[in-house]
């Protein structure tokens, strides 16, 4: 037959039979979609309807990357790279207005971090701070020795702000973590505990940076500044996930927070922005343990130390 491989199609009058059809003028021919092999190409309706749902006017379906065998390349185990790689997924643009948000909140900050809190940005605002604590603390220093004897760098200074800069960051949300899941608090996520309390970091190196003056007075106020805006921003975003709790806890957990942050406030501006700091070399030179002048040391005594 001539016609082999179409489809025919006949228009059907408004009456809804074939008693007026003009062959000539209504029947069409079209490029076949029925498939002579399946059970369904002899059935017009079912196999045209199957066709046109499926193939999308006679296109293969499109092959997805999660198609086939590549479905079990997304599993990320906790000792490879990539399981981390995902905690610092993002770009230098997000972290900025992220910082911005943190230093200028008009909005809430999980809203701002749209579903994808980071590590990028708590780590190295944690880093920073301790570098600069180190060196504003050695300015200090330097500037409560000035005249008296040769200058020696303390590096326990170093050490000192890394063990309370990260200790606070990335160990106290955990603990706040773990008591909000423990009192029932669903909404609590540990990535957002982490990324709160890392771009909470943010106003200490400002305040690190112009701490080291001689005048106490002016240290006490900045010191107090970068109190009131860090901890005003862990308050009105933490508040939501902690009023989850039930009333008294939630009060409880608040004042821990208040009183914790105070703490670090507290420990940045008496360990190295203080004259005679404990973190510094002791305490102020020739100064004994009660306020008295200190005697020489013995050679031997020396000699051990």
């Amino acid at each position: 037959m001539s016609r082999s491989g179409y489809d025919a199609v006949v228009d059907v009058d408004d009456e809804g039979d074939l008693g007026h059809t003009d062959l000539q003028e209504d029947l069409e021919f079209h490029q076949s979609n029925f498939s002579e092999s399946s059970p369904l190409g002899r059935k017009g309706t079912k196999s045209t309807q199957h066709t046109s749902s499926t193939s999308g006017g006679g296109l293969p379906a499109p092959v997805t990357a999660s198609s086939g065998s590549n479905s079990g390349s997304s599993k990320r185990f906790l000792w490879t790279l990539s399981f981390y790689a995902q905690f610092f997924d993002v770009d230098t643009s997000s972290v900025l207005q992220r910082c911005w948000a943190a230093l200028y909140p008009r909005a809430n900050f999980l809203d701002v971090l749209e579903g994808n809190p980071d590590l990028y940005g708590p780590f190295w605002i944690a880093t920073t701070v301790v570098l600069i604590l180190f060196l504003g603390g050695t300015i200090s220093d330097y500037l409560a020795q000035t005249g008296k004897e040769a200058f020696a760098y303390d590096f326990r200074l170093l050490s000192g702000a890394a063990g309370l800069i990260y200790g606070y960051t990335f160990v106290l949300p955990v603990a706040l973590y773990l008591a909000l899941r423990y009192f029932g608090s669903e909404s609590a996520n540990l990535l957002e505990c982490w990324a709160l309390y890392g771009y909470a970091n943010l106003i200490w190196i400002p305040v690190a940076l112009i701490s080291w003056s001689p005048i106490t007075i002016l240290n006490w106020v900045f010191v107090g500044v970068g109190f009131g805006v860090s901890v005003a921003f862990l308050l009105r975003n933490l508040y939501p996930v902690l009023s989850a709790t039930d009333r008294q806890t939630s009060k409880v957990l608040l004042f821990v927070v208040v009183a914790l942050h105070f703490g670090l406030a507290l420990a940045i501006k008496v360990l190295f922005f203080a004259h005679g700091s404990p973190a510094l070399k002791d305490g102020p030179k020739g100064a004994a343990p009660g306020g008295g002048d200190a005697k020489p040391a013995d050679p031997a005594t020396m000699m051990m130390f």
